[in-house]
């Protein structure tokens, strides 16, 4: 009997490459967000693939200019960006039937 431990995770998933502080201020900007907004709020915007694109780039052209951080969170603006980017990917893995259940089961 071998006595090492084994474990055959080869091919999955490495959540430990997620860089630990832009994570940590991504998830700064969600939780402003859902004090400010509701928790998952973003979910429910209409237009939301248009207004989350332009959000996205006024965050990071405000970074480019120069400003670092957000003037009404004080979060840096690519944190802001990352959470755009998110909502746009999450709502673009999915067909628009399942994105409304989705959105539905998050009413509840």
């Amino acid at each position: 009997m071998n006595d090492d431990g084994r474990k055959f995770d080869g091919g999955k998933l490495q959540y430990g490459l997620i860089p630990p502080a832009a994570l940590k201020e991504t998830v700064r900007v969600l939780t402003a967000g859902a004090v400010k907004y509701d928790k998952n709020n973003w979910q429910k915007v209409d237009d939301a693939q248009s207004r989350y694109f332009d959000a996205l780039h006024r965050h990071l052209w405000d970074w480019k200019s120069g400003e670092q951080y957000d003037p009404e969170t004080g979060i840096n603006h690519l944190a802001h960006a990352m959470c755009n980017i998110l909502f746009l990917l999450e709502r673009d893995l999915y067909t628009e039937k399942e994105w409304e259940e989705i959105v539905k089961k998050t009413l509840l």
